[in-house]
């Protein structure tokens, strides 16, 4: 865990000070308009962060307009780049604050530099655990390759009770008398989602040597936000938003009320933001920890 509200800040925001150093290289015409960008590769290397960093940095500079992309030939500085400097509130000159990312863009970059820390923890509440499966993806590639090289991981992870009867999925016909075969297709996910997760994580014990504890629990309630917490430094929080859709399960067709996690926004909060956001990042870990110790219970996977 991070040792110091400037430290973390350091990690927290690695990637918006290399898109400052990027933004600043436009300003004085070190990267002139029009002209292309070095590799993603090569930027990791000159600042000496991860891909997954230089990618975060780039997005922000391509969402300010100073940037664009071109598929198969890469990224090059935009015609009339806007550079204008943001300062923070100690006066440095760097991009505007962090804003939100949908899940599947806006996670794994984060846990990437959550485990570029020693001691990694991970606490997490959602529906099924997919996202968080899936953004964990490229931070255990790192491990594995060595590029990345974490001391400890701990990671507790709070999704519904296999009893609840769900807020979410549900079908949207409460008198089609599918509710039994929506339910067993959620807790189906969940279950799965859950051994991953615990595979993955735990194999890091073998393959790398890294002290890993993985614990999943129940909660008795349908959560209606998805909560990230990472490293006690930084909060990421989004609304699940129910829709209606239509899903396949067991080769039949159901109208069911439900919620895309992949697509819900991430609101990032983290330590050495000012004080509202240090407020969100201690009252989160509290809120669950709290759960943790009172209404969350332990878990059997597959039953």
């Amino acid at each position: 865990m991070t040792s110091n509200g400037s430290a973390s800040r350091d990690a927290t925001f690695r990637y918006q000070r290399v898109a400052d150093k990027l933004r600043k290289e436009i300003g004085d015409g070190t990267h002139r308009p029009g002209e292309r960008l070095p590799t993603q590769e090569e930027l990791a290397d000159r600042y000496q962060v991860s891909r997954a960093t230089v990618i975060q940095a780039l997005d922000l500079l391509r969402d300010r307009g100073l940037i664009v992309t071109r598929q198969g030939s890469g990224t090059f500085v935009a015609s009339e780049p806007d550079v204008l400097p943001t300062l923070t509130t100690d006066g440095e000159d760097v991009l505007a604050a962090d804003e939100p990312q949908q899940t599947a863009a806006g996670l794994g970059p984060r846990l990437i530099e959550a485990f570029e820390e020693p001691h990694v923890r991970i606490d997490a509440v959602s529906l099924t655990a997919e996202s968080l499966n899936m953004a964990l993806a490229e931070p255990l590639q790192l491990i594995r390759s060595g590029r990345i090289t974490p001391e400890t991981v701990k990671v507790r992870v709070m999704v519904p009770s296999r009893d609840l009867d769900l807020a979410f999925p549900r079908p949207a016909e409460e008198e089609s008398g599918d509710g039994q075969l929506v339910h067993d297709h959620w807790l189906s996910l969940r279950n799965n989602h859950g051994a991953v997760l615990r595979h993955s994580l735990r194999s890091l014990r073998s393959t790398r040597g890294i002290d890993v504890e993985v614990t999943l629990r129940a909660l008795p309630f349908t959560p209606p936000v998805k909560l990230y917490l990472l490293n006690g430094s930084e909060a990421l929080f989004a609304f699940y938003i129910v829709t209606k859709r239509e899903e396949q399960i067991d080769d039949t067709p159901q109208e069911i009320f439900d919620v895309l996690g992949s697509n819900s926004m991430l609101f990032p909060f983290g330590l050495g933001g000012g004080a509202r956001d240090e407020a969100f990042v201690t009252q989160a870990q509290e809120w669950f920890d709290g759960l943790w110790g009172t209404l969350a219970k332990g878990i059997t996977l597959g039953s």
